[in-house]
């Protein structure tokens, strides 16, 4: 409690970002708790769309982390023309992912979404959970390029400390979802009963609101985000630019897309158990996504924080703040273990599904729980040595490990044991502790502090 000025920086700049990204999340747990009233076949269908999704949403977050990791030091360094040619980066990166994700969706969107349904069940049917899976990824596409739209935008704005914006349009999608859920699912008020299809072009209509506000807004305060100014003059990004960003943030991007995949392919081991354990995990991983926004806010913003005093070449304050930070946020997880316990009895009786599925979710959201103050930590490791553009570090601590580590853990335990999945998944949840023992030495040694625009200016 030696260094409450940091704490109280990494509040103001991680609070926002916690409401917008809860709310962000909190759009999908509305959705996640009115379709599941459809029955357990409709929350099936968009828990496993929602899982695919997710991966390429966090592809989207990889591509800008890239561009970010310069975009904050260069804000540091008040150099406004590097800062535009990280927002024009970002737009290339983006664009062509979008390409490809709706290339993969829609040409293999039900190959992958039948490697969920490999699981026997005696009451879930996987023809209808299909069906309405495909219903939902269908609708769901429309919402892809206003998403990547609104994190173009709003991730450039939280690396100049605004995070007011992106956080009213979050709140203002969120009440569009609500109200268009319950008006379009139900039928209610006149309007088309349209049971999961509804829950979709709710979510659509919620994103497209949600980037309409942070693109006018950021665009007419102009005097004040200076980097707007002649942004679109052109899409040009000086060639020895764009190799360097794309150096090292190919890592990120490939860190993002292969963790995101690695979860996915946990789920699907799961999954091999029956699909009362999809559906399970789906109602844990809605209240679990809704309060994990702390400590990935955090991270977020110890990675601007600790990147702003390495450009301005503060290498002894980026070191001191980097330990508060983390000891701060592994704290602060210990709060969200025990809000999270105190609900995981009482929250999966929202669902209209079986009892259990609603004991999976209890056991599943307990043992999440428990592990929240080492995924807090884990964050703030990651931000911090990512911030130095120690992106090959980040590559192989976080994603390359998971594809090494839990998830062969996981087939081998999911296809060759007899052990209760329970036990599967606090095993897999425990093996990120190796993590933290790597990611703290690494810290400690310092091999993360460089000033990577300084560096840029000398080439």
């Amino acid at each position: 409690m030696k260094n409450k000025e940091i704490y109280r920086s990494a509040l103001n700049l991680a609070v926002p970002m916690m409401i917008q990204n809860g709310i962000t999340n909190m759009v999908g747990l509305v959705d996640n708790i009115m379709v599941g009233s459809l029955g357990t076949e409709a929350m099936t269908a968009v828990s496993i769309v929602g899982q695919l999704i997710f991966v390429f949403n966090l592809a989207i977050f990889g591509g800008l982390s890239g561009p970010g990791i310069f975009g904050a030091q260069y804000y540091g360094q008040k150099n406004m023309e590097g800062f535009r040619s990280t927002f024009r980066i970002k737009q290339w990166i983006c664009g062509i992912s979008l390409l490809l994700g709706l290339g993969i969706f829609i040409f293999a969107g039900e190959p992958l979404i039948g490697l969920y349904l490999k699981g026997e069940s005696n009451s879930v049917d996987p023809v209808q959970t299909m069906a309405y899976a495909k219903q939902y990824l269908a609708i769901m596409l429309w919402g892809l390029p206003p998403f990547v739209i609104t994190q173009i935008y709003a991730s450039s704005l939280r690396e100049t400390g605004e995070s007011i914006k992106p956080m009213a349009a979050g709140v203002t999608s969120v009440i569009i979802d609500v109200v268009f859920n319950y008006l379009l699912i139900y039928g209610n008020l006149g309007f088309p009963k349209l049971g999961v299809r509804g829950a979709a072009v709710a979510t659509v209509m919620s994103r497209v609101a949600e980037m309409a506000i942070v693109v006018i807004w950021a665009h007419a305060a102009k005097k004040k985000h200076t980097f707007l100014q002649g942004v679109y003059s052109t899409l040009l990004v000086p060639r020895e630019f764009a190799l360097r960003v794309i150096k090292k943030g190919l890592p990120i991007f490939l860190n993002e897309f292969m963790w995101a995949g690695a979860l996915a392919a946990l789920t699907q081991c799961y999954s091999t158990r029956g699909l009362e354990i999809v559906a399970g995990l789906n109602i844990s991983n809605a209240i679990c996504n809704l309060l994990n926004v702390v400590f990935v806010a955090l991270g977020n913003a110890v990675g601007i924080l600790i990147g702003q005093s390495l450009g301005a070449s503060e290498y002894e304050k980026a070191r001191k703040n980097s330990f508060s930070l983390m000891w701060f946020t592994g704290g602060l997880c210990l709060i969200l273990t025990a809000a999270l316990t105190a609900v995981s009895g009482l929250f999966p009786k929202l669902y209209d599904t079986t009892e259990a599925v609603r004991s999976y979710a209890q056991w599943f959201i307990i043992i999440t729980a428990l592990f929240f103050p080492v995924q807090g930590f884990l964050n703030a490791l990651y931000f911090t040595l990512r911030s130095g553009g120690k992106t090959l570090i980040t590559f192989l601590f976080d994603s390359v490990y998971s594809w090494v580590i839990p998830l062969p853990a996981a087939l081998i335990l999911c296809h060759f044991t007899n052990l209760p999945i329970l036990g599967i998944y606090a095993i897999i949840q425990a093996a990120d502790i190796i993590k933290v023992i790597v990611g703290y030495t690494l810290i400690r040694k310092g091999v993360w502090i460089s000033n990577l625009v300084e560096e840029n200016a000398e080439q």
